[in-house]
């Protein structure tokens, strides 16, 4: 049966997988809604890392173009690094440009939550630097000899206070290994500029701070973007601490989004993609889907 809402497909964070969102994504299917969360090749437990920003690009280029392909209208929801991924991929793929060849389907709205939001040649490294916050980086994270790194703590960069001890520590336990190259790569086409956008600021996010977040949306508009905003008082992940807000949030702007014209009958359920893992054991004791993952200190 054809269904009216359209496919919301999750581009998660950097160090995080798609169980990360599993509270969030539980309540939006209660609610109706298809939602995908691939996993990023450059989340695959790698050391050293064998997958980056271009890889991570192409992955979800063409996860998404297979769902389009299909005549599916896909809203994409991206976190803090899942927008240069979202950016960099879905350019090309909106319905209005679709529809003008003739074709069915496509890419609705972009929803960057807590994300990077840039244009051609920029990257997040760029976005830090501008602010004179390299220390930040230093201060914040582990980068190891392989090129992988971390958070070094992870409770207080993403979480924050807003959620119990308990939760907080399951969270944190999922985080895996992240290409730290992916911060000094800039992205090459901007999916923004043509693909309707919301913006969804976190006024607490330790990560991406809320002016970070304020200047990216100016520069979104100064580009010809019209976007929508909406601001939650939580940190980098209004997915976990502030679940039922930014499901509303994600609701209201669906409801004005046309749905797919194809049959969703047979596949409701979330589709945890699975790019391909490191090959060597070593690589594979950190991959998520073995559920061994970094030792974050979680206590």
């Amino acid at each position: 049966m054809a269904s009216s809402k359209p496919i919301l497909v999750i581009i998660h964070a950097e160090w995080h997988v798609p169980a990360s969102y599993s509270s969030f994504i539980d309540s939006l299917k209660a609610h109706g809604y298809r939602v995908e969360v691939p996993l990023l090749p450059s989340m695959n437990g790698a050391h050293p890392p064998n997958a980056d920003l271009m890889t991570d690009t192409a992955f979800i280029r063409n996860y998404v173009e297979k769902l389009v392909n299909a005549g599916f209208t896909i809203a994409a929801l991206m976190h803090s690094y899942g927008g240069q991924v979202g950016s960099n991929a879905l350019a090309g793929l909106g319905v209005e440009s679709r529809s003008k060849q003739g074709l069915k389907g496509g890419v609705a709205n972009l929803f960057y939550v807590c994300a990077f939001a840039l244009a051609e040649g920029e990257s997040m490294m760029g976005m830090i630097e501008n602010f004179g916050q390299q220390d930040f980086l230093r201060e914040k994270f582990h980068f190891a000899e392989d090129g992988t790194v971390r958070i070094r703590d992870p409770k207080a960069l993403l979480v924050g206070g807003d959620v119990d001890r308990v939760q907080a520590n399951k969270y944190i336990s999922q985080l895996v290994l992240w290409n730290g190259k992916n911060m000094e790569q800039a992205i090459k086409r901007c999916a923004w500029r043509e693909i309707p956008v919301t913006y969804i600021h976190g006024r607490q996010d330790q990560m991406i701070p809320y002016d970070y977040q304020r200047l990216m949306v100016r520069n979104l508009r100064a580009g010809g973007s019209k976007v929508e905003t909406f601001q939650v008082d939580t940190g980098h992940c209004p997915h976990l601490t502030r679940t039922k807000e930014l499901v509303n949030m994600v609701r209201q702007v669906l409801r004005k989004v046309g749905g797919c014209n194809a049959d969703t009958s047979s596949s409701m359920k979330s589709s945890l993609a699975r790019p391909p893992l490191a090959t060597s054991a070593k690589a594979q004791t950190w991959a998520y889907w073995d559920h061994n993952v970094v030792p974050w200190g979680v206590g």
